[in-house]
């Protein structure tokens, strides 16, 4: 059963792919587990491979291993279909899609670095909080010896 339901942000995958410490490492462990259920829209797919293909992004990676990855994330995630859009809302239009579905989704918290992007968010009943936050949240950095 899912502790939280949520939407994350690129910046939490790049984070957590590019070192196994941290935040966002433990985050996509338990997203893994099925501690985390994380909701996709192929728009928001579509911008994590792009941007985890980038040369250099996270170069311990091959786009193979990517891809796998990837792959490994639908399998657990719920799919959302976003079906309007109110563009724009916030200051950076990369951050739309997550937005979208994160509204989409039923106003589930997005998990980020950038919350200073997402400001307005709280208009859609949208929080928005950190890996640190959330793990915090659910409990999982007690829970880590038995992850």
């Amino acid at each position: 059963m899912a502790l939280a339901n949520v939407v994350l942000d690129t910046n939490i995958l790049v984070a957590g792919l590019r070192s196994r410490r941290g935040a966002s490492a433990l985050l996509l462990d338990v997203v893994g587990r099925g501690l985390v259920e994380i909701n996709l829209s192929v728009p928001l797919l579509l911008e994590y491979e792009a941007v985890l293909k980038r040369p250099g992004k996270v170069p311990m990676y091959t786009p193979q291993e990517i891809d796998e990855f990837l792959d490994g994330l639908c399998v657990g995630a719920r799919e959302c279909r976003v079906n309007f859009l109110w563009r724009p809302q916030l200051t950076d239009p990369k951050d739309e899609a997550v937005l979208e579905l994160a509204v989409a989704a039923g106003g589930v918290p997005i998990v980020t670095y950038n919350k200073d992007h997402y400001r307005g968010a709280e208009r859609f009943g949208v929080r928005i909080i950190t890996a640190l936050e959330l793990l915090y949240e659910i409990g999982a950095l007690e829970q880590r010896r038995t992850l």
